[in-house]
Order: structure tokens, then sequence, then C-alpha cells
């Protein structure tokens, strides 16, 4: 009775389920650039290779269950059987094998990923240097070769490496761009390193995929990705914008805020990236080309070096 009175709803709720990932759009398995590819094909590879091993578990488990059922009094009993050297080496060899290929797959993708090594650049097109700072909760990218900065909107061209260099300005967060491929941490003090690319035009979404506080759920901002002139033109509608972040207005831009919308900035403060990594580090940041700690001098460190 109470059986017959659970099954509607629980068909119902099976329904609402199916629904619920109607809704879900995976980015991860969709991507528009070739680090997102070589991410999408070691997770479909790992994913077959372990399904080899799950699916014939699952269907044995079902099929020992139905065959050796207490009804079915013809099934073969075997109380002193003890061992099977052909079923030691399969359930042994396969999983093996499977753990071997992974590894290896895996230690191959992972190293031909490093988010520090620059893509192979086949055109020989000029990389494009983005700044990226994670404030509370928006994204800052600083544009140092065009003198440009914006909040939560990325522009890049297609078909062009671009280098960012990431740190944080408030707790630690991980930058990502699901269609484009590599996710990496922001921290303050520090600077870290991703080579993305992306094949094709498209507006994409990127988020912070490392809670950091009360506004994290709109902490996000759109990667468009355009053809060169279309990119040269949002350069100079940037620059078009009457705001201009200096120190003054960066203390303002880097209070917390919520849901901020997209911003332009037509001038940057020079050397406004490093004196946010350097007020953490006594004045010092990382010089990009040598790997060494450098002094840098600017009104940011000075400020916070005096506090």
């Amino acid at each position: 009775m109470i059986n017959r009175y659970l099954k509607g709803p629980a068909r119902l709720g099976g329904l609402a389920s199916v629904l619920l990932l109607a809704g879900c759009n995976l980015d991860v398995l969709d991507p528009k650039g070739p680090v997102g590819e070589q991410l999408k094909f070691l997770i479909v590879e790992s994913t077959v290779a372990m399904l080899l091993v799950v699916v014939p578990t699952i269907i044995l488990a079902c099929y020992f269950a139905w065959k050796y059922r207490a009804s079915n009094t013809s099934a073969e009993y075997l109380p002193k059987w003890s061992h099977s050297n052909k079923i030691e080496v399969v359930i042994w060899g396969v999983p093996s094998i499977i753990i071997l290929f992974l590894a290896v797959i895996t230690y191959q993708t992972c190293h031909s990923l490093d988010p520090y090594r620059p893509l192979d650049n086949e055109a020989n097109a000029k990389p494009l240097h983005v700044e990226v700072v994670a404030l509370d909760w928006k994204w800052l990218f600083i544009y140092p070769d065009e003198g440009i900065a914006t909040v939560n909107q990325l522009a890049i061209p297609v078909g062009t490496p671009v280098d960012f260099v990431i740190t944080s300005d408030s707790v630690m967060n991980s930058f990502f761009i699901p269609r484009l491929g590599s996710m990496i941490y922001a921290m303050a003090g520090m600077q870290t390193q991703l080579h993305l690319l992306a094949s094709e035009p498209g507006d994409y979404a990127g988020e912070s995929a490392n809670y950091s506080g009360r506004g994290f759920s709109d902490m996000k901002f759109r990667t468009l990705a355009m053809p060169a002139d279309q990119y040269a033109s949002w350069v100079e509608k940037v620059r078009s914008s009457s705001d201009q972040l200096d120190n003054e207005t960066y203390g303002k831009l880097a209070a917390p805020s919520e849901a901020d919308p997209v911003k332009y900035y037509s001038h940057v403060a020079p050397s406004l990236f490093d004196g946010i990594v350097a007020k953490y580090n006594n004045g010092m940041v990382m010089d990009k080309n040598t790997g060494k700690m450098i002094r840098v001098q600017s009104a940011m460190s000075d400020m916070n070096m005096k506090e």
C-alpha cells in the first residue's frame, strides 16, 4: 500500500532531476581553444578507461545477484571453492593496466599544458599581455601594452596567444575560463601565469572557481573573443572612456562590492599591477624576465610601506 502511494512522487522526482540537468551548460566539454581541447581529450579518455572497469562490474554484480538468487535451485553450489588464478589475473591485471594508462596520459597532458609554458604559436602572432587582479568581488584586467583596463570584461583577438599574469588584492581566488581551458589560483603578493588561446569568436563565461566570501556567486566576467579588427575597435572604445585608473580610483575600485557592472578605464597608472603585488612583499616584486625579486617604486607600494 505504501509503495503504491510513493510511486507517483518518486517518478515526479526523477523527472525533476532530468529537468534540472537540462539547464546545465557543460562548457568544459565544449572547448573553443587548444588548451580546452586537450583537457576535454583527457577527461573523455580517462572516463572511458574507468568505465571499462565500472560498467562490467555493475553488470556482473546484477547478473550474479540474479543467477544465485534463493529461488534458483538449479544454480551451481560450490561450498568448498576458494581460489581461481584466472579470476585473480582479471581482477588485478585489468585495473593495473588501466591505472598505468591513466598515469601516462595524465602525465603527458599535464606537462604539455603547464600554465607557465607558452603555447605553440604557428601563426607567429604577437602575444597579448594581460594582467589580472582578483578583487572583492570583481575581476580587473589591465592591458599594459594598450594602457587600458576593464572590470568584469576580457577581450582577446582570435588566434592570438594570451599571456596572463595573475594576482589577488584580496583572499585567494581561482581564475577560470571553462571553454578556453586551465584554471589557476590568484594569490595576494604572488604572480601566477597562464597561457590561453581562443580558436573561434564567441562570448565565453569566466568565473572565480574558489570560494572567496559573500559576493562569490557574482564574481563572474565575460570573455569576448573577436577578430583582430573588432578587437582594435574594442580597444578604441575603451580608450574613449572618461574614467582613468590611478592609485586613488583604484582604492575605490578595490573596496568590496557585489555584482559590479562592466567598466572601462582609458588610462592606467604605470606599474599599477607591480605595485599591487609589491605591497604584500615590502615593495618587492618578481621580475617577469629574470625571475628575481626587485624593488618597485610606485605610489601604491610606497604608501603601503609607510603604513
